[in-house]
């Protein structure tokens, strides 16, 4: 147990940090910083809001109305900047686990919005289609503990409408491990297990743990040369849900888990995909077998692309840090209101978008001196989640203050004079995104 001296000088230190953040947050912003960063604060302060203009009457900010808009329209947080001051807030000395995944904004209604595409998102009801129109977000974030739903976005940025998500996370993941200087590890969904991901992050220094699809198919490694004929690229199919094609494993461990009950883990080395038979993979399976209950459990596949191989045993324990991500975007568009502005360009969602990253560093940050206020019907906990920080970031933000300046009013504006007519917006079509292939070229014979 620490001290009551020990805890006031760690509170003291973990406050400095915040302040010195938050100084260096103020100096990148540049153009419109000081009514960015009330509109941050009022986000931190702002438990639940009807409206997005209804941030304007917090106590925190202290300008007009307008200017939520106008920051949003003259503001361009520097993305690149901001990650490197990310990154310094890490401890070099462990390894940082990294997740990556992409999620839609739903802007249904939005016609006059350019570049609307058909995005995936999940329905609660059984058998409705998955499919929504709007704008899609991919997210590269920082997993800093083994448990618990704290994910800290390095990058989160717009998916425009001539990208997919596997060519946005590819090229984010360049941009993270460019700046950081140890290897990292990365996890990925389902979605990202595939050739072209593999094939677009094969230089990257970076390790890779996706989790694929049952119906995937692997090839395993190309028998010797015979001599005869063109080599074989290919060996043996390996076919994950026919268990006929399977052949022994090259490791196999039964182990028990507190929770799952137990759990049977098999390692086949040395695979690849049909288009990328240049790239090794090991495959893992994770088998539940649980002799009480009459449920079936469909087996977990990851894939390991990176050095070395990892433990057995720790393996599938590592994949499961990757949906603290998918609990950022819940906190994110629930909490911190990232869904809830209706605005009228791309360019002011992506500024929008910009602040969610530094909303969720300064919780961070804000983690070590903030006590637990749970509301009445609430329970106490003691590793606290950002939402349990935000509750008492109001308490925070009036001891440490803030960088920005006070508003200069400089007269009302006369407005829209009477008598002009309004242009009416452009009404813009949704993008569909195809997925283009070369096609087949026939040497024609003379």
């Amino acid at each position: 147990m620490l001290k009551f001296e020990e805890k006031i000088s760690l509170t003291m230190t973990n406050i400095d940090k915040l302040k010195q953040f938050r100084s260096g947050v103020y100096t990148i912003l540049g153009k419109a910083r000081d009514a960015l960063f009330d509109l941050m604060d009022a986000v931190l302060v702002t438990r639940s809001v009807y409206s997005f203009v209804e941030l304007s009457v917090s106590p925190v900010f202290r300008r007009q109305w307008s200017s939520i808009y106008e920051a949003l329209e003259d503001g361009n947080p520097p993305r690149s900047e901001l990650m490197k001051l990310y990154i310094k807030q890490l401890s070099q000395t462990q390894q940082i686990v990294l997740a990556g995944d992409h999620t839609a904004w739903p802007r249904l209604d939005a016609r006059t919005l350019k570049e609307r595409t058909y995005e995936h998102q999940a329905q609660p009801i059984s058998g409705a289609k998955p499919v929504t129109v709007g704008q899609g977000y991919s997210t590269i974030a920082v997993i800093p503990e083994t448990e618990g739903s704290w994910a800290l976005p390095l990058l989160h940025e717009r998916i425009t409408s001539f990208e997919n998500p596997i060519e946005k996370a590819a090229a984010q993941l360049r941009l993270v491990c460019q700046t950081l200087s140890t290897r990292p590890l990365s996890l990925w969904d389902a979605e990202y297990g595939c050739a072209s991901f593999v094939l677009q992050t094969a230089d990257i220094a970076a390790d890779k743990l996706m989790r694929l699809r049952s119906n995937r198919l692997l090839y395993g490694a190309p028998p010797p040369y015979t001599g005869i004929g063109r080599p074989r690229v290919h060996g043996n199919k390996f076919k994950l849900n026919e268990p006929t094609t399977w052949w022994t494993p090259d490791k196999m461990l039964e182990i028990p888990d507190p929770k799952l009950g137990r759990l049977r883990l098999r390692l086949w080395c040395n695979l690849h995909f049909q288009q990328s038979a240049k790239t090794n993979m090991h495959l893992f399976q994770v088998e539940r077998l649980d002799e009480e209950s009459s449920r079936i459990f469909k087996p977990f596949w990851l894939v390991w692309v990176g050095e070395g191989i990892p433990e057995l045993c720790q393996i599938w324990r590592q994949y499961l840090r990757r949906f603290a991500v998918d609990h950022w975007y819940r906190f994110a568009k629930q909490r911190l209101h990232w869904t809830l502005p209706k605005l009228g360009t791309p360019e002011q969602c992506e500024r929008w978008s910009d602040l969610m990253p530094l909303l969720t560093w300064q919780l961070w940050l804000a983690r070590g001196v903030v006590s637990d206020r749970p509301l009445p019907w609430q329970k106490s906990i003691t590793n606290l989640t950002p939402g349990r920080v935000a509750q008492s970031m109001a308490a925070v933000l009036a001891t440490i203050g803030t960088p920005s300046h006070l508003p200069k009013p400089r007269g009302k504006s006369p407005g829209w004079s009477t008598g002009r007519p309004r242009p009416r917006k452009i009404r813009c079509p949704i993008v569909k995104k195809s997925t283009t292939r070369q096609k087949k070229q026939h040497s024609q014979s003379a």
